[in-house]
This record gives C-alpha cells, sequence and structure tokens, in this order.
C-alpha cells in the first residue's frame, strides 16, 4: 500500500499553488493608491486617504445557490462580478464608497481555471468601482464540498465623512420613494428557482430558448447583479436613505431604512416587472405576495428623497422612476 499523501486525500497543493499565482495576477489589476504591499503575505494592507473624518464600513457577503447555476453551465466569471457587486451596493446604502475587497473561495475539486475566472469577474468588478482586491483565501475542500460544488463570499470595506452617513433617519412622512431598475434576480431567490424548473434533477432546462426572454433560462439567470455605485454617486446629494432590494424583496428591506412610526406605499404599476420574474410566477404558481417576499421584481435599489428633490435627482439619475412614497404606519403596501 503506497504511502498516505496529502493528494491521495483530495487536496491538490500544486493545483492551489498555480490558482493563486494566477490570483495575484488579476488582483495587481485591482491595486489603488491606498494599497500596501503585495498579495501573498499574511495580511492585506490598505491606508484610507482623502477624508477628513472618516466612517469605515464594512460588510459580507455570499453568492448563494446561484452558484449552482454557475456550476452547470460551466461558467463562473459572472458570478465573481455578483460577490463583489452585492458588497458594494450594500455599503453604498450608507454612502460609503468602496476601499477594498476580500474573498473566500472554497471548492470540491480545485480546478485554476476555474478559480482564474471567478477572479477575474471579481478584479474587472473591483476595477470599475475602484476597490481594491487585496486578498482572500481559496481551499479546496473534498468532504465537506462534493464534485463541482464551491461556496463564494465577499468581504469589503468602505469609508464615508462622518456628516455624510446615510441612515435614514433623516426620511420623513411624505418623502418620495425612487426605484432603480435591477438587472435580473441579481443573487436572491436561486432556490426557488431551482425548485420552480426542477434544474437539479433536468439540467437541460438551463438550455431552453425563451422568446418572452431573448435569451435561453440559464443565460437569464446568470446576469450578473447590477453595480449601484457608479450610477447613484450623482444621487447622493439629495438622497435621505437607500435601500438595497435583495433578499426579503421591498418587503423586508425598504423597512430597514425607516424611522420608527413609518412605513412604505409602492405603487405596483410604476414599474414594469421583467418577463423573468413573471416566468418563474407562472411556472411555480407562485402568489403574488412570496414573489414580492423573495425577489426584487425588477426594483434593485430604493432611494428616499424630500419631495422638492425629486426632478433634481431623476437628472441626475434618469433612470430613476417615482414607485411610492413614505407614509405613517408600519412596513410596507403594495397598490394597484
Amino acid at each position: 500500500m503506497p504511502p498516505s499523501t496529502y493528494k491521495s486525500a483530495g487536496v491538490d497543493r500544486d493545483r492551489a499553488s498555480l490558482a493563486k499565482e494566477r490570483i495575484r495576477l488579476l488582483a495587481r489589476t485591482t491595486f489603488t493608491p491606498g494599497v500596501l504591499g503585495d498579495i501573498g503575505f499574511f495580511g492585506g494592507f490598505f491606508q484610507v486617504q482623502g477624508f477628513r473624518d472618516p466612517v469605515l464600513v464594512a460588510h459580507t457577503d455570499g453568492v448563494g445557490t446561484k452558484l449552482k447555476i454557475a456550476a452547470l453551465l460551466g461558467r463562473y466569471e459572472g458570478v465573481g462580478q455578483d460577490v463583489v457587486n452585492h458588497c458594494v451596493n450594500d455599503i453604498f446604502t450608507c454612502g460609503a464608497r468602496p476601499l477594498f475587497f476580500l474573498d473566500y473561495m472554497a471548492f470540491g475539486r480545485l480546478v485554476p481555471e476555474r478559480v482564474e475566472a471567478i477572479v477575474r469577474g471579481m478584479a474587472q468588478a473591483c476595477r470599475s468601482v475602484g476597490c481594491a482586491l487585496i486578498g482572500g483565501e481559496t481551499a479546496e475542500m473534498p468532504g465537506v464540498y462534493q464534485g463541482d460544488d464551491f461556496d463564494l463570499v465577499g468581504f469589503i470595506v468602505g469609508a464615508v465623512e462622518r456628516d455624510a452617513l446615510l441612515t435614514g433617519q433623516g426620511i420623513r412622512k411624505g418623502d418620495v420613494l425612487l426605484g432603480v431598475p435591477s438587472s435580473g434576480l441579481h443573487t436572491n431567490g436561486y432556490s426557488l428557482v431551482r425548485s420552480v424548473f426542477r434544474i437539479d434533477a433536468q439540467p437541460s432546462v438551463l438550455e431552453r430558448y425563451i422568446p418572452a426572454l431573448g435569451t435561453t433560462l440559464g443565460e437569464a439567470l446568470l446576469i450578473p447583479h447590477r453595480p449601484y455605485y457608479p450610477l447613484l454617486v450623482p444621487l447622493l446629494p439629495y438622497a435621505k436613505g437607500m435601500a438595497h432590494i435583495t433578499g426579503g424583496g421591498l418587503i423586508e428591506n425598504v423597512p430597514r431604512i425607516l424611522p420608527p412610526g413609518l412605513g412604505a406605499r409602492f405603487r405596483l404599476g410604476a414599474w414594469e416587472v421583467p418577463p423573468l420574474f413573471r416566468l418563474i410566477q407562472q411556472a411555480g404558481q407562485v402568489e403574488e405576495g412570496e414573489m414580492f417576499r423573495v425577489f426584487n421584481m425588477g426594483v434593485g435599489m430604493v432611494v428616499a428623497v424630500a419631495p422638492e428633490a425629486v426632478a433634481a435627482a431623476c437628472r441626475a439619475v434618469p433612470e430613476a422612476v417615482t414607485i411610492g412614497e413614505v407614509v405613517e404606519g408600519e412596513g410596507v403596501t403594495l397598490t394597484p
């Protein structure tokens, strides 16, 4: 019987070293003036610059079971964009500028080309918002993850001037809620989608062309999470609060920015729900209320502004449309 090795147990250090060298090359393309040192040390160094009285804003999030779709189709770059954009969007709701990003990737079987594709997507997303990818962790964990299963998580730190921090505390009754369109499902609701279309049992359904979507189901489901930071920076002077519409939809995310005693009322006809959401609803006979608790339903970000600031805010971001208002009470109401 040959001697046992780490490789015979399912962990290939040579593959890991190759993957890490590819990561290092891609990460360097995101470096900003605040980065000190290089990839590969035991910690990443970043010097905060350009702020008078900075407040650091930190967040972590993952891509969820959208990863299963990516693995089935062998398309990984988009989920790298997803994890960065999701994290950037979340800290941007506080008005924060992204500074640096770290990732965690774990695989049942580490394939350097897959790792490279994911990091290529992360690097592209980081460059688009001026955020540095300064480190992370890549692990091969057979027994925890099976076959092509993997997990992907991001960690971000941004900064905002203390006197510009957005908390929603200035929101008042009568303020207007602007909606900014999403690019698709983003990174939420994929467990329901996989159940509705029986994707795990019949992966070929992902290759089916859907006329209403103008593409295959798989391509529609892998559209990357939209980055709102570059788009909405011009709207910041008018914003009293921002909600990133992730898991929980409008129903659960908007109340997070509202002061006690205030709720939100949305008019369902104020924006067009994209065909993908209606396709899911019809295929799974999903009730309307459940759709709005699981998916963003075509609205990726909600911004609260004073009534007198609506015109200027919409000039700053023409895609923003009035979809609701702040009212007395609690929670969210959806009206025709």
